[in-house]
């Protein structure tokens, strides 16, 4: 008889056991799947992109540096900023830079010479940077060089300008 009732109180137990392991389980799913959109919501917030890599983010390592010809604008650009809310002007003194692809079909097109284009592409500069306030301009750096990439890139119609570079990123 004893056997059986520790038989009994072993089987109890294993049930027990299971059932809590299954309210535990369900309860950790919950969690987690409030957790994950919890940070899915920060990142849309942030404007991160956790998993995006655009093309030109991916080519420009494969880009051997003899390959690679760069475009400066001849002068830097005092850019007004958005009002930041504190009733004071702000600028940005910009000097921006383009990394060229000499290997691209398009490179031939258009060449390394850019002074025919130059005032588009400090339009295209100005219509990007001039959206930030200053705090945002500070905070958003790599933000604003995709935005410029991708504006130029699109002006042209090709990805041969595969990256920009900022020599100065002053504000007042």
């Amino acid at each position: 008889m004893k056997r059986n009732l520790l038989s009994i109180v072993i089987l109890v137990l294993v049930l027990v056991n299971t059932v809590l392991s299954v309210v535990l389980m369900v309860s950790v799913v919950g969690t987690a799947k409030k957790t994950s959109a919890l940070i899915d919501g920060i990142s849309e917030a942030l404007s991160l992109e956790i998993e995006s890599q655009t093309s030109s983010d991916v080519n420009a390592s494969a880009i051997p540096m003899t390959s690679i010809a760069v475009y400066n604008i001849s002068e830097s650009m005092t850019i007004p900023l958005k009002d930041g809310g504190d009733g004071k002007p702000h600028y940005c003194l910009l000097s921006v830079s383009f990394s060229i692809n000499k290997d691209s079909p398009d490179y031939e097109t258009y060449g390394e010479d850019w002074s025919a284009q130059e005032s588009l592409i400090k339009d295209a500069v100005y219509t990007v940077v001039s959206q930030y306030t200053m705090e945002e301009a500070k905070v958003n750096q790599e933000l604003i060089k995709q935005q410029i990439l991708e504006r130029v890139q699109a002006m042209f119609n090709s990805d041969f300008v595969f990256n920009v570079s900022f020599g100065e990123y002053m504000f007042q």
